[in-house]
């Protein structure tokens, strides 16, 4: 049984093509700069030559479009025929309060997600297309939907509740939801499984860090707190997006420039975060390059978001006393020493220092790095984020009818003995051209070689 996964992010599309039965990666791969131009698709499957094609994805549409024809491919695909696919499961960020958890796609389901869509507006619409486009495709088999919001339901009510009236909330749902759950989710499990402790007895705070930011509280192994909100807009600093600032900023410009809410709102989620202070660039390879160059707003950027971070850092901290680590994830805080410096800076005085020559040589998705230093109280882990794994096991739970919320519900890479196949033949590469990484990767208790 093979299933396939697709995420479909405000610039991007990542997939997979697992077989089930012999948990086993028969590809995978991801579009890259959707929607601002350059596009590409990178794929990889075990045993074979990493294929790059450049192809224009101006819509989410193409992007689908290009990774089915990919994994088809007589050349470099690796199914024969598309219907060797028994299920697909589909990233979808916004879910309100009506999905906890993920969901069977049904009518109804798309109907909500369509509705939400205002509250998502660089997700949404690309995860409703994405599941059009798949549907079209595959229009036989099952399709689900992965909640990004479901991890943040164990959040208490002072955290999630806004001050503003409280009928807003009984009427309309107003409040703190929080988003990249899934991401956060398997950080977490392996977090814990790089401590040596229970998953319920672990106390983190998470950086997922790539075109959205979204800082997380955890303790106990549950979401307490995390920094977006009603929609992915609030918070840290973003590529495109604004994050926290003082909304009477907003309305002072709508009256300034004669502005409607809907070309504000595009403002703030489109034009703003460190595309807005750059005036050109979100892609946040293309500000160090800039910054190295002398861009002085390049580094006003990294500046600027580094020091938004290390505050959420901060402040998660003091809210949950004991820390036993800090993660770093997703594209930018897999790959970035920059920003992991930035965030991790003056934080020595709370038990976290990272060691600087670790930090350079993280610089890999495929393995999973301890930057701490060793007098270090406080862990600092860069976890490759897995998403599509998490999909899969939910997807294929829910065909099977045993799927549940995370508290009792156990994953395979919950076990100290699991290995993604392709990550370690890939990070096996990798140390042929640069053995160090060996001494930055994270030694899982008990197994220590």
């Amino acid at each position: 049984m093979d299933i396939l996964t697709l995420n479909c992010g405000s610039s991007s599309v990542k997939y997979q093509v697992y077989r089930w039965e012999e948990k086993q990666i028969l590809a995978k791969g991801v579009v890259e700069r959707v929607t601002i131009g350059g596009s590409f698709i990178k794929h990889e499957a075990p045993g074979k030559d990493k294929v790059v094609i450049k192809r224009e994805c101006p819509t989410h549409k193409e992007a689908i479009a290009l990774i089915m024809e990919t994994i088809t491919s007589p050349e470099y695909g690796v199914v024969k025929d598309i219907k060797s696919i028994k299920a697909v499961g589909h990233r979808v960020v916004h879910g309100g309060e009506k999905f906890n958890k993920s969901v069977i796609i049904d009518d109804e389901a798309m109907k909500t997600f369509e509705e939400l869509s205002d509250l998502a507006p660089l997700h949404n619409p690309p995860n409703i297309l994405g599941i059009k486009a798949a549907k079209a495709v595959l229009p036989d088999v099952p399709h689900m939907a992965i909640m990004d919001t479901a991890w943040h339901q164990t959040m208490p009510n002072f955290a999630y509740i806004y001050a503003l009236p409280y009928e807003w909330y009984e009427k309309y749902h107003i409040r703190r939801y929080g988003f990249h759950g899934t991401s956060l989710l398997y950080v977490a499990k392996r977090a814990a499984v790089l401590l040596g402790k229970n998953p319920f007895e672990v106390n983190l705070v998470s950086a997922h860090i790539g075109n959205g930011v979204s800082f997380n509280a955890v303790q106990n192994g549950l979401s307490v707190d995390t920094s977006m909100g009603f929609t992915p807009l609030e918070g840290a600093v973003m590529g495109t997006r604004a994050g926290d600032h003082d909304a009477a900023i907003d309305l002072y410009m709508m009256d300034k420039l004669g502005l409607s809410t809907k070309e504000m709102n595009t403002i703030l989620n489109k034009k703003s975060g460190v595309l807005g202070i750059t005036g050109k660039y979100t892609d946040r390879r293309d500000i160090e390059i800039a910054a190295e160059k002398g861009d002085e707003r390049a580094k006003l950027a990294i500046a600027i978001e580094g020091y938004r971070g290390r505050k959420y850092i901060a402040a998660y901290m003091a809210t949950l006393g004991r820390v036993d680590a800090i993660v770093f994830t997703a594209g930018v805080g897999e790959m970035s020493p920059i920003m992991r410096r930035e965030m991790t800076k003056n934080l020595e005085y709370f038990g976290v220092k990272i060691d600087p020559k670790k930090n350079e040589l993280a610089h890999t998705r495929n393995a999973e790095m301890d930057i701490s230093a060793p007098d270090s109280k406080v862990k600092v882990f860069v976890i490759p984020t897995d998403e599509e794994l998490v999909m899969t096991e939910d997807t294929v739970a829910l065909l099977e009818g045993r799927y549940d919320i995370h508290t009792k519900f156990t994953y395979s890479f919950q076990d100290p003995h699991y290995v993604n196949k392709l990550r370690e033949a890939n990070f096996q590469k990798e140390v042929e051209k640069k053995p160090e990484l060996l001494n930055v990767r994270a030694k899982i208790p008990g197994l220590e070689k």
